[in-house]
C-alpha cells in the first residue's frame, strides 16, 4: 500500500482537478480547504464519482457543489445534535427521577447493585458501570458548579444532579441494568416498550457521539438494526430480500427513533429544518439529483410526512 504523504494546497487542488473536478474560483478553493481540511471534504466525493470503483468525478461535478454537500452534512449535523441533547437531557431527568424515587438520594443509597437487575450473566455489567458512574463523579464533580456544591455544603450529590456529569454513553448503559420494572416506569413515559428502548439508547449514544466530534453524518450506518415501525408501513418504505429499505440502521432509522421520544412540536420543528437543508442542497446540485443524496442518507423521498404521523 502506498504511503499516504503530505501534500500542498495546490497539490491538492492539482488532485482534484486530474480527477475532473472543476474548480471555477482557485483562491475560494484554497482558502476552503486550508479551513475545513482536504482529507474532510474529500470524504463526500462518492456521491459525485462515476461509479463505486471509479476513483474520478462525474461530467460537470463542480468543486462548489461537493463543498455545498459538506456544508449540508454540518447543517443536519448540528440539527441532529440539539435534538439528541433534548433527549439526552429528558432521560437524564427521568432516570434520575425514577432512581431516586425507588433507592433514595444519597449515592451510598442509589449506587447499590442491589438496585440494578439480579441477573447472575449481568453481575459483571453492573458492578463495572457502576464503577464508571462513581469514576466520572468522582473526576468531573468538581468542574461543575451545582455537584460541587452538594459536595461541599452536604457532602453527597443526589442523583438528579449526579446526571449532569455522566455522559450519554453511561446513560445509555444504564438502562440496559436497571430491574425491569425500572424500565417500564420509563418505556412507559415514552410509550414504547423496554425492549425497543434497549435498542434506541446505544444507537442515540452512537449519534450523538457522532456528532459531537463532527464525523460524517448523512451516510452514517450503525451497527444495530431498528425493529420495524408503523412509519416504515405508513411511509411506503421499499422492501428488499424481506427488509426495509430505509429507516433500519441509518440516519433516518434515528429520525424515526426521535419521532418516538421528543414532543410533538419538537420533532415537528425538527422535520421542518431538515426539509429547509434539503430544499437548500437541492438548489445547489447539478451534476447528480437530490434522490441520490437522500438514498445515501436512507430517507424515503416522502420524509416530510413523518412529521403528520
Amino acid at each position: 500500500m502506498a504511503k499516504k504523504v503530505f501534500k500542498t494546497i495546490d497539490e491538492q487542488i492539482a488532485i482534484m482537478q486530474n480527477k475532473g473536478l472543476i474548480i471555477d474560483d482557485i483562491d475560494s478553493a484554497k482558502d476552503i480547504l486550508i479551513r475545513e481540511n482536504y482529507f474532510f471534504l474529500n470524504g463526500y466525493r462518492h456521491l459525485f464519482l462515476k461509479s463505486p470503483n471509479d476513483r474520478y468525478y462525474l461530467d460537470g461535478t463542480t468543486f462548489k457543489e461537493l463543498y455545498s454537500v459538506f456544508n449540508f452534512d454540518r447543517q443536519i449535523r448540528n440539527i441532529i445534535f440539539k435534538n439528541l441533547l433534548i433527549v439526552e437531557n429528558n432521560m437524564k431527568s427521568i432516570f434520575s427521577y425514577q432512581l431516586s424515587k425507588e433507592y433514595g438520594y444519597h449515592e451510598s443509597d442509589y449506587l447499590k447493585a442491589s438496585n440494578f437487575t439480579n441477573n447472575s450473566e449481568k453481575s459483571r455489567q453492573v458492578n463495572d458501570l457502576l464503577k464508571k458512574m462513581k469514576r466520572q463523579i468522582r473526576v468531573n464533580g468538581s468542574q461543575h458548579a451545582a455537584t460541587s456544591h452538594y459536595t461541599n455544603n452536604y457532602g453527597y450529590i443526589p442523583m438528579w444532579v449526579v446526571v449532569k456529569v455522566l455522559s450519554f454513553g453511561i446513560i445509555s448503559e444504564l438502562y440496559l441494568i436497571m430491574k425491569r420494572s425500572d424500565q417500564e416506569a420509563i418505556s412507559n413515559i415514552y410509550n414504547v416498550s423496554v425492549e425497543n428502548l434497549t435498542i434506541y439508547m446505544p444507537i442515540l449514544a452512537n449519534f450523538r457521539n457522532l456528532c459531537a466530534h463532527e464525523d460524517i453524518l448523512y451516510n452514517h450506518r450503525n451497527q444495530r438494526t431498528i425493529s420495524d415501525t408503523k412509519y416504515h408501513n405508513d411511509l411506503n418504505i421499499a422492501i428488499m430480500d424481506g427488509e426495509y429499505i430505509y429507516g433500519k440502521n441509518d440516519l433516518f432509522a434515528l429520525i424515526i427513533i426521535l419521532k418516538q421520544l421528543l414532543r410533538d412540536e419538537e420533532f415537528r420543528l425538527l422535520i421542518s429544518e431538515l426539509s429547509y437543508e434539503v430544499d437548500i442542497l437541492t438548489g445547489k446540485l447539478n451534476s447528480i439529483e437530490i434522490a441520490k443524496v437522500l438514498d445515501a442518507m436512507g430517507f424515503p423521498l416522502s420524509f416530510k410526512e413523518l412529521s403528520n404521523m
